[in-house]
């Protein structure tokens, strides 16, 4: 008689250990750091922030010279629209918009191009259960956004304020609601690369995906302004509730009474992802590969 031998069950290695979900994250985060193309988008997108938020410093600081020299009418005006301090609470996630853009194309990319590449079916031989593999996918790109928005907009801050304080615009990183925009600016990156994600997901197309994104974002917004001067009052009401325009609420410091705060903005922005994130794992389960 033979003996009896035993075949170890699929995707499972010779010590035991089957895959699962933070090997799959581990697997994703690989592929994202040994991309150079990623790694420089990433760095550049960094960079760019906090250029955006100096540029944005100085240009304050500048206008607060020219302040200087208006009639005390016109300063009083301006003081009442907010002024120049106002907009110096603004310059930590001066650069977000720049930011969400290459965000949201980069997320599109890392999914979209997988399909096109055929690339998602290595990725779905390894990780046989697509819903782990995306959120995997998603978890990545999320919390290296955040990490990128977070960094940008601190470092933001502190590369700002020099500008700042030669016209007393300067601010305290204590000041009501600061660490908190700090904190949502890279949280609201982190949203837009799960919605972009999703995005690719569904379309599957890499210049589709950023152009619906670039549209989302972008595009849709301005349409909605110019809605809201032809048609109803109610638009106006439901344009702040589009990703952009909630995002901005998030890092807002200064918010107006009839707005959108920093947590409402937030939980608009979150319930765009997981709604977005939840049609995108349906449409990927059961869609051929």
């Amino acid at each position: 008689m033979s003996a009896a031998t035993t075949t170890p069950p699929a995707h499972t290695s010779q010590t035991g250990k089957g895959v699962n979900f933070g090997r799959a994250i581990r697997s994703e985060w690989i592929k994202l750091r040994t991309v150079p193309s990623t790694v420089v988008l990433l760095s550049i997108t960094l960079v760019v922030m906090v250029g955006l938020a100096v540029l944005s410093g100085w240009g304050l600081a500048m206008s607060a010279g020219v302040q200087a020299g208006m009639p005390p009418e016109q300063q009083a005006q301006m003081a009442e629209s907010g002024g120049l301090q106002g907009a110096a609470y603004t310059v930590p996630s001066g650069g977000i918009i720049f930011g969400q853009l290459l965000i949201a194309s980069l997320a599109v990319v890392l999914i979209a191009s997988e399909w096109g590449t055929g690339m998602i079916r290595s990725t779905m031989v390894a990780v046989p259960k697509r819903i782990p593999a995306l959120l995997a996918k998603n978890l990545v790109i999320a919390v290296v956004s955040f990490v990128i928005g977070v960094v940008a907009a601190l470092l933001s801050y502190y590369v700002a304020q020099p500008f700042l304080a030669g016209e007393d615009l300067d601010f305290a990183i204590t000041h009501d609601g600061m660490v908190a925009s700090i904190i949502n600016t890279g949280t609201y990156l982190a949203l837009i690369a799960v919605i972009s994600m999703a995005i690719g997901t569904m379309l599957r197309n890499t210049a589709g995906g950023i152009v619906t994104a670039v549209g989302l974002f972008f595009v849709l917004p301005t349409i909605v302004v110019q809605l809201l001067t032809l048609l109803a009052d109610w638009i106006d009401d439901a344009a702040e509730y589009l990703p952009t325009n909630a995002g901005q609420q998030m890092v807002s410091v200064n918010i107006a009474d009839d707005a959108l705060n920093q947590w409402q903005g937030g939980l608009v922005m979150a319930a765009w992802a997981v709604g977005l994130l939840v049609i995108s794992l349906i449409v990927a389960k059961r869609r051929d590969v």
